[in-house]
C-alpha cells in the first residue's frame, strides 16, 4: 500500500475518477518495457516514472552527443559519452526515487529481446530503425503484450498501438508490410527533426502507456499521424491484415 508521500506525490492523479487509489496502484505494480532512451523515449520514460510506474526497463545501446542535446531532454550536457540508458535511468531515479529502473546498455534483439517484452506489462517502442520496429512488434505479438509505438522526422509524427489482446486489432507489420518498404527508411540525422515534435509523440506513447497500465479511458485505435507544419492531427483506421506474415496465424 502507497504511503503518506505516495499519496502526496501521487495526488493529482488518484483524485481522477477514473484512476483513483486502484489504478495507482495498478501503476505502482506494473512493469513497462522502453526500446530506445532518444528523442522518444525521453519524455516517455520521464513522464511515466513521474507518473508511478513500479518498475521500468530502458533498453538503448547508443551514447548520448551533443546533436542529440536538441530534442533528447532526458540527457544533459554532461552525459555526453555515456550511455543513454544509463543517463535517462539517472534522471529518472532524480525525479522519482520509487520507480525502479532497468537500464539495459545493448540492442535488445533475439531471445534476450523475446524475454524482456514476455515480462512487460506495455512495450513503448521508441526506436528509429524500421529493422528494430518489426522486432520489437514481432515480440509483442509472440508474448501477447500491448505495443505503443511512435515516431517522428522532419514536422510528421505518428502514433499508434497495437494490442494482440484484441482479436481484430492490427499489428505493425499489417499497417508497414515489411516487403512494401524497401530502402527508403529516413533518419533524424539525415533529414533532421523538430525537437518539440519527438517530444510531443513521446508524451503521447506515454498517455498510452499509462491508459493501458492504470485501466483508464480507452486505448488509441488505429493510425493517428500529426503535421507540425500546420498544427493538425489525422486519423486512419487501420483493419487487420488476414495474410500478415506476423499476426495471421495469433490465436484468437
Amino acid at each position: 500500500m502507497m504511503d503518506d508521500q505516495a499519496l502526496l506525490r501521487y495526488s493529482r492523479q488518484i483524485m481522477l475518477a477514473e484512476v483513483d487509489i486502484e489504478g495507482q496502484e495498478r501503476l505502482r505494480r506494473a512493469h513497462a518495457v522502453i526500446i530506445g532512451a532518444g528523442g522518444l523515449g525521453s519524455p516517455a520514460a520521464l513522464y511515466l516514472a513521474a507518473a508511478g510506474v513500479g518498475q521500468i526497463t530502458l533498453a538503448d545501446a547508443d551514447h548520448v552527443e551533443l546533436s542529440n542535446l536538441q530534442r533528447q531532454i532526458a540527457h544533459q550536457q554532461a552525459s555526453i559519452g555515456q550511455n543513454k540508458a544509463a543517463s535517462a535511468k539517472a534522471s529518472m531515479q532524480a525525479l522519482n526515487p520509487e520507480c525502479r529502473v532497468t537500464a539495459l546498455e545493448a540492442h535488445a534483439d533475439g531471445e534476450a529481446l523475446d524475454r524482456l517484452v514476455a515480462s512487460a506489462d506495455v512495450v513503448l517502442d521508441c526506436t528509429d530503425r524500421f529493422s528494430s520496429r518489426y522486432a520489437v512488434n514481432a515480440a509483442t505479438q509472440k508474448a501477447g503484450v500491448p505495443l505503443v509505438s511512435g515516431a517522428a522526422i522532419r514536422f510528421s509524427g505518428q502514433l499508434a498501438v497495437f494490442d494482440p489482446r484484441e482479436p481484430d486489432c492490427p499489428c505493425y507489420a499489417c499497417l508497414y508490410p515489411p516487403d512494401a518498404l524497401g530502402d527508403e527508411a529516413l533518419s533524424c540525422a539525415e533529414s533532421g527533426v523538430m525537437a518539440p515534435l519527438v517530444g510531443l509523440i513521446g508524451c503521447f506513447q506515454a498517455v498510452e502507456a499509462f491508459k493501458l497500465l492504470s485501466g483508464a479511458g480507452q486505448p488509441h485505435q488505429g493510425l493517428s499521424t500529426f503535421d507540425g507544419l500546420n498544427g493538425q492531427w489525422r486519423h486512419f483506421k487501420v483493419p487487420r491484415d488476414p495474410a500478415c506474415s506476423v499476426c495471421a496465424s495469433r490465436q484468437e
